[in-house]
């Protein structure tokens, strides 16, 4: 039992004998000058230590460096630049007999730093730059002074510096001329033993405020180093952040990793959850993350996203979207290249690819696939607006503000092209097919080089240009339509089946300014049209031909109940557009009774038209009660439309027929008796009679009956 107690009683001794010779020969005071001295060699500040350098013997041997303080230059807001209550520093106790002073940890406890930046651009750290570049100039020449002077103050002490460990840190950083404030408050990093090639537990964690915004940032995770750092490894990351402003709360942001090593693939996991722009979101996903040694290709692949999106501000709310995709990124030529496998938010679904490489303006180049989009039930088109938001009885509605050009500027910030490809469409309640869209946006020009769909058993093509560089922005358009059924479309889109038939449609406009009244006033062009076996509802041409011949010779006309409908089989015309008008001098029209040509104008500002269309009667129009109106046949009658949009009126100018029609009558008398009469002087005289004879026609045409 002695022995046992003398072997443990030696070690004992041994450990009191060292802390004992510590104490009396090793006054850890005489670092003091070397430190400030040093300080001030290395920071051009004033550094100060508040009280006397104390020995800890717990939980390891060292000593303890109380309140210290560097100071700030003056004209700064705060004192300071750095100060720290505590620094505890573990030290090795052999070599200290050799004045070898080998610092193995530094704790630093209470460590604040205050960055500031005057009006001026004047900043306390430019102190330290100024003090690292003098002393980079004055190595050589003071060199052998400097040797002699730190061979004074520090009694040939050699010290080195292993690692330090932070608890309840402050930094505060302050630019007066950019107006932004940054605290980053109870900042702590720990870690666990260190040695080369074995696992080390590092834990952080940290408050901040930005301005208005705050934020928390913590994670951990375990690392290993190799010898001469010439490689490492991660592994259990992870890290947890939270963020705040007037608008946006993210409760929690999360990223995990189990392992990451270079040149092999790592399991990554993210989440993130909160309220933002509005709505809330809740979004999680993961991926398989690879990095090569040198750092430069970066490849997630298998990455995917399940998010639940809610908010009023969504087109459909709450929508779920799902993402599975690759992406891999050359940090050496700045390009990233993005697979899409699948997107889905809600009913609609995109396949793709992308690639962006990275400059000052990104450029960007994609292709885009779609089954199906329908826009209408995407962005809820197809639902009535509730009873409430319906206009109020009395005609009052809320004063319109002023219009306002779009704010277009973005797109002088890209650079992108990509071509777009959509099975079936529906947009407006306008169903396409086999949608293809190829455009650009480079530098502030959007442009639409190619557009092609299928469109109620016929075809349109389209591009168009907007140059948005100045404002407001100008723009020019192309379309053609061919072998469209215009009823169906029409019906569709404006609930409207006034017109049925064939259409061929070619347009060529173009514009300046964006806002609605502004592309009214400036839009100039052409649209051709050409229908084919179409017809035209809601008027009866013929039936309103014969109604007001009669009321015009004071007749009566049995009613009838025929369709209001003017059957064609051809219809052509060229609508010329100038800035809030449009009109048109050769639309003309066939049916098997009627030649049809018209001309006129409209005005789309006030909604209102002024056209005269010219028929003419090539067939019988004799109706159901037997009585026809062939005597009008091959006279031209002309019908004037005329008033608001809503509510057109319509108008025969029966003088004009009249006139005609006594005319035939002179034209018909002249050719029979020219053909018997001789004598000059007696077809004069003839000519007399037949022109009275005209004009009391006209009169009588025109008589009540008794």
């Amino acid at each position: 039992m002695k022995k046992l107690l003398l072997i443990v009683a030696i070690p004992v001794v041994a450990i009191l004998a060292v802390i004992l010779a510590l104490v009396i020969f090793v006054n850890p005071n005489q670092f003091k000058p070397l430190i400030v001295e040093q300080a001030q060699k290395q920071t051009g500040l004033e550094l100060v230590v508040e009280g006397d350098i104390s020995w800890q013997f717990f939980p390891s041997i060292g000593f303890e460096l109380g309140r210290t303080e560097l100071r700030n230059p003056q004209g700064f807001s705060q004192p300071n630049l750095f100060k720290v209550d505590t620094v505890g520093v573990d030290v090795s106790v052999m070599p200290l007999l050799s004045k070898q002073l080998e610092i193995g940890k530094v704790t630093l406890d209470g460590a604040e730093f205050y960055l500031e930046t005057l009006k001026d651009g004047a900043k306390n750290i430019d102190a330290l730059t100024k003090a690292q570049t003098q002393q980079a100039e004055q190595t050589t020449a003071a060199a052998s002074e400097e040797a002699a002077e730190s061979q004074r103050s520090a009694s040939d002490w050699t010290i080195n510096l292993a690692g330090v460990s932070i608890s309840n840190g402050y930094v505060e950083v302050q630019d007066k001329q950019a107006g932004t404030y940054i605290k980053l408050s109870d900042i702590s990093l720990n870690l666990s033993q260190f040695a080369f090639d074995h696992w080390t537990t590092a834990d952080f964690g940290v408050k901040g405020e930005m301005n208005a915004q705050t934020f928390t940032a913590q994670g951990k995770t375990d690392f290993k180093l190799a010898k001469g750092l010439t490689s490492y490894a991660l592994k259990n990351i992870n890290f947890d952040a939270t963020y705040a402003d007037a608008t946006n709360k993210i409760e929690s942001a999360t990223i995990g990793l189990d392992t990451f090593e270079f040149n092999k693939v790592n399991n990554l996991n993210y989440a993130l959850k909160g309220e933002a722009g509005g709505m809330k979101l809740d979004m999680q996903g993961g991926g398989a993350l690879t990095v090569d040694e040198t750092i430069s290709k970066v490849q997630l692949n298998k990455l995917t996203l399940n998010a639940s999106f809610d908010g009023d501000a969504l087109p459909q709310s709450p929508m779920k979207v799902d993402m599975a995709s690759d992406l891999s990124f050359d940090l050496t030529k700045s390009h990233l290249s993005f697979v899409l496998e699948k997107l889905t938010a809600n009913a609609i679904a995109l396949d793709g690819k992308a690639d962006v490489t990275l400059g000052d303006i990104p450029k960007v180049r994609f292709a885009v696939h779609s089954p199906n989009i329908d826009l209408d039930e995407f962005l809820g088109l197809n639902k009535q607006a509730p009873t409430g938001d319906k206009p109020a009885s009395d005609g009052n509605s809320a004063p319109i503000g002023p219009e306002v050009e779009p704010d277009l500027s973005a797109l002088k910030t890209l650079d992108v092209k990509g071509d777009i490809t959509i099975d079936q469409f529906k947009l407006a309640n306008a169903k396409m097919e086999a949608v293809n869209a190829n455009f650009s946006i480079n530098r502030g020009v959007f442009d639409l080089t190619s557009f092609s769909s299928k469109l109620y058993q016929g075809t349109i093509s389209a591009t168009a240009k907007l140059d948005a560089r100045h404002s407001p922005a100008s723009y020019s358009a192309k379309q053609s339509i061919k072998g469209v059924h215009v009823q169906p479309l029409l019906v569709d889109v404006a609930d409207n089946d006034m017109l049925e038939g064939t259409g061929n449609i070619d347009v060529n406009v173009s514009g300046k300014s964006l806002t609605p009244t502004g592309v009214k006033k400036n839009l100039v062009g052409t649209i051709a049209i050409n229908f084919t076996d179409g017809a035209v509802n809601g008027i009866n041409v013929a039936q309103l031909i014969r109604e007001n011949y009669a009321k015009f010779k004071g007749h009566s006309l049995e009613g009838t109940d025929e369709t209001k409908k003017t059957d064609f089989s051809a219809m052509t015309a060229t609508l010329k557009l100038n800035k809030g008008q449009v009109s048109t001098d050769d639309l003309q029209a066939q049916s098997p009774l009627l030649r049809v040509r018209g001309k006129g104008a409209a005005n789309y500002l006030n909604e209102t038209v002024d056209f005269t269309i010219s028929t003419s009667v090539v067939g019988s129009l004799e109706g159901q009660g037997g009585k026809n109106i062939d005597e009008l046949k091959d006279i031209t009658i002309p019908i004037n439309v005329s008033g608001k949009w809503a509510d057109p009126k319509f108008k025969l100018v029966f003088d004009d027929v009249l006139k005609q029609k006594a005319q035939k009558e002179i034209d018909r008398g002249v050719e029979k008796l020219t053909d018997k009469i001789k004598d000059e002087k007696t077809k004069e005289a003839v000519d007399g009679l037949l022109k009275i004879y005209s004009a009391n026609l006209v009169l009588w045409s025109r008589e009540e009956p008794l």
